[in-house]
C-alpha cells in the first residue's frame, strides 16, 4: 500500500496513470459522418470555363476575348432562364390542373350532397303529406261519427217527445172538460144522495 502511494506521488507516473484512466473511462468515438461524406463525395467534372482564361498579350485581343466570354455567358443565362420559365409554366399548368380537378371534385361532392338533401326533403314531404292525409281522414271520420251520434240523439229525443205527445194525446182523450167535470161531480153527488 505504501509503495502504491509513492508511485502515485511521482509526477511522471501520475500523469501517465491519469491519462490512461481517462482514456479507459471515456467512450469510444465513432468516426463523424462529416468524414464519411468526404470519403464518399463525388465531384462534378471540371468546368471548361474555369481556368480557361489565358491572359493575352494584346489588350484589344483581351477585350475581344472578354466580350466573347460575356456573350456566351449571356446566351447560357438566357437559355437557363428560358428553361426556368418553361419549368415554372409547366408547374403553373400542373397546379392549375390540380386546382381545377379539386374544384370539380368539390362541385360534384356538393351536388351529391344537395341531391341527397333534396331527396331527403322529398321523402319527408311525402311522409308529412301522408300523415296530414291520415289526420284529415281521421278528422272526417270523427266528424261523421259525431254527426251520426248527434242525429241519433236528435232522433231519440224526437221519438221521446213524440211518445210523450202520443201519451198525452191518449190521456187527454180520456180527460173531461171543466164544465163537464162540474156537471159530473154534481150528478155523482146527487146520485149518492
Amino acid at each position: 500500500m505504501a509503495t502504491s502511494r509513492l508511485l502515485l506521488r511521482s509526477p511522471t507516473l501520475r500523469s501517465i496513470f491519469t491519462v490512461n484512466q481517462c482514456r479507459s473511462a471515456s467512450t469510444a468515438v465513432a468516426p463523424s459522418h462529416h468524414y464519411d461524406h468526404q470519403r464518399n463525395q463525388q465531384y462534378l467534372s471540371p468546368n471548361n470555363y474555369l481556368n480557361s482564361w489565358k491572359p493575352p498579350k494584346d489588350p484589344k485581343e483581351a477585350q475581344a476575348k472578354l466580350h466573347q466570354l460575356r456573350r456566351e455567358y449571356a446566351k447560357k443565362v438566357k437559355a437557363v432562364r428560358k428553361e426556368y420559365i418553361h419549368e415554372m409554366e409547366l408547374q403553373r399548368i400542373e397546379k392549375q390542373r390540380k386546382d381545377e380537378a379539386k374544384k370539380e371534385a368539390l362541385r360534384i361532392e356538393s351536388e351529391e350532397r344537395r341531391a341527397a338533401k333534396l331527396a331527403e326533403k322529398r321523402v319527408k314531404a311525402a311522409e308529412r303529406q301522408v300523415a296530414e292525409e291520415e289526420f284529415r281522414q281521421t278528422l272526417l271520420k270523427e266528424r261523421a261519427e259525431k254527426l251520426e251520434y248527434y242525429k241519433q240523439r236528435e232522433q231519440k229525443f224526437m221519438e221521446k217527445k213524440n211518445e210523450k205527445k202520443e201519451l198525452l194525446r191518449r190521456q187527454s182523450s180520456v180527460w173531461i172538460d171543466e164544465n163537464e167535470l162540474e156537471k159530473r161531480i154534481l150528478n155523482a153527488i146527487m146520485d149518492e144522495s
